[in-house]
């Protein structure tokens, strides 16, 4: 099994090789792939160096399975070559999530949507991903009809020269800075740049690839995406209108039933999920579930996970794992 990661000196792409090693993933030969400027960095995993190599030199390696992070241009550019040779790429940027001939994937929701024919698998967003995760069973059961979500999402969301940023303010150092203002005791309502209809890109992203993953375009969804001076996760405060009345007993039962979900969620105790908890961890936690009580059939939610594990590398280190236990 010879594994290629495509960014591998990147964020997502240390923490794919932690995944990886965490989960014993069976790897017979690893394949460290990253800009030219960072050809002949050493990496080391499992008490292993490893010199990070090109593009090039990693399509003639012919990789099972190839982790892509390398942003959206390297994706559009090879993956359609790796792919080629027959290798099959789980790509992590939005490159082919909207693509019609590409499937979208949380495995634990529509996984089985896959055959051994997908040479390109998309990874989705890691807000829509956590979000996702907490609304499929409930979506099953109720029938979502309406979605209003508010996201508070880290700043490693845009990357290390984010954290940078961060860091320089907090010091009262001066440096390049990635967003058009100040993030450190900030709170910046605009994830990615705006779009014509005045929404951005990531709070598009929230509503096109909820729909495609529950191939549901009925439910009605709207967003506001906001970026904190936070490391540890993305956070989201989700209003659900549904189709069927619902009891909170029920909610909690079926929330704590299903695999991947933590519910923490005791008001009384100050118990509810918070970036600090969920950083380093794989599992979705949710919590504040409360009725709405403008709407008889509505219910809020309080979500919280690591953008860079379950939104990012664990989950694509998870399709990966449903590929080989299906002999894809």
């Amino acid at each position: 099994m010879k594994i290629a990661i495509i960014g591998a000196t990147g964020m997502v792409g240390h923490i794919m090789l932690k995944v990886l090693s965490e989960r014993k993933f069976p790897v017979t030969k690893l394949i460290l792939v990253a800009s030219e400027k960072s050809i002949g960095k050493k990496i080391t995993f499992e008490g292993n160096n490893y010199s990070v190599i090109g593009l090039d030199t990693a399509l003639k390696e012919r990789p099972n399975i190839a982790l892509f992070s390398a942003g959206s241009e390297t994706s559009l550019e090879w993956a359609p070559k790796f792919a080629a040779l027959g290798t099959t790429v789980i790509d992590n940027s939005s490159a082919w999530r909207m693509d019609p001939n590409k499937k979208l994937i949380v495995p634990e929701i529509n996984g089985n949507i896959l055959t051994a024919d997908d040479k390109i698998i998309a990874n989705p967003n890691c807000s829509t991903i956590q979000m996702v995760m907490a609304l499929a069973p409930l979506h099953k059961a109720y029938s979502i009809n309406r979605l209003v979500i508010s996201t508070y999402q880290s700043i490693t969301g845009t990357g290390v020269k984010a954290l940078e940023q961060l860091n320089n303010e907090s010091l009262g150092k001066n440096g390049e800075m990635v967003y058009p203002y100040p993030i450190h005791q900030n709170a910046l309502p605009q994830c990615d740049s705006f779009l014509e209809n005045d929404y951005t890109k990531e709070e598009m992203k929230l509503m096109h690839e909820t729909h495609k993953i529950f191939s549901d375009d009925t439910i009605g969804i709207t967003a506001t995406a906001v970026r904190i001076p936070v490391i540890g996760g993305h956070s989201e405060s989700i209003n659900i209108q549904f189709e069927k009345d619902f009891e909170i007993a029920d909610i909690r039962s079926l929330l704590h039933k299903t695999p991947g979900i933590i519910v923490k969620d005791n008001p009384t105790t100050n118990i509810y999920p918070m970036p600090i908890y969920a950083e380093g961890k794989d599992e979705v936690f949710v919590g504040r579930i409360r009725k709405d009580t403008s709407h008889p059939k509505a219910l809020n939610i309080w979500v919280v996970a690591d953008n860079l594990r379950k939104g990012a590398a664990t989950n694509t280190v998870q399709i990966a794992e449903y590929l080989i236990a299906n002999n894809f």
